[in-house]
């Protein structure tokens, strides 16, 4: 059986639910939703175990905050032995606009600290990315506010509808692979 490792990026605490940098919890908890799963807490992380078509997934949520994330995927990825191409993280990106997603086979942190913890936990960047835009409009200095901020009532029906497109992103890499599901995702825009 083929098994995945799906990690949402987010801190945990109610401060930070439903913020930009949480967009990654926000996917995976929609992903376990659509198919009758549920979270427990666990070892480092929140985890839910769901079948797709005789696919077994490992969706977790890191509670290590953010910047120690490469701890909980480093743990789950040993735990359940799942390959390095089979591991899926979903995370907030500034350099992406709010209208567009990407998924990618490899790639830097591009400066993204959860990113930046697991490239270190497992030694390298040849691990697949979905990458959420949230776009960059905040004044010079307040990159950090604007992330862990909440979405503008105006973004918020585009970040619902992309929300369900990612979770539909993660189903297609799962059951078709990385390179269909680029194909079919990487082009889409998602009108404000």
């Amino acid at each position: 059986m083929n098994k995945f490792l799906i990690v949402g990026l987010g801190n945990i605490g109610d401060e930070y639910a439903h913020t930009r940098h949480n967009i990654g919890f926000d996917v995976v908890d929609a992903l376990v939703k659509k198919h009758n799963g549920q979270f427990r807490a666990d070892r480092l992380a929140d985890v839910a175990e769901l079948k797709l078509k005789g696919k077994q997934l490992v969706v977790i949520k890191p509670n290590t905050f953010m910047n120690l994330s490469g701890k909980a995927v480093k743990y789950w990825r040993d735990k359940e032995s799942i390959a390095i191409g089979n591991i899926l993280v979903v995370l907030d990106d500034l350099a992406l606009p709010l209208e567009r997603m990407r998924l990618r086979g490899s790639g830097s942190d591009a400066g993204h600290n959860g990113l930046k913890s697991i490239q270190e936990a497992l030694g390298t960047t040849e691990y697949p990315k979905l990458r959420f835009g949230i776009g960059n409009d905040y004044p010079k200095g307040r990159q950090a506010d604007f992330v862990l901020g909440k979405w503008k009532k105006e973004e918020e029906g585009v970040v619902m509808e992309k929300t369900n497109k990612s979770v539909e992103a993660i189903e297609q890499f799962v059951l078709a692979g990385l390179a269909t599901a680029m194909n079919q995702f990487n082009n889409l825009t998602f009108n404000l």
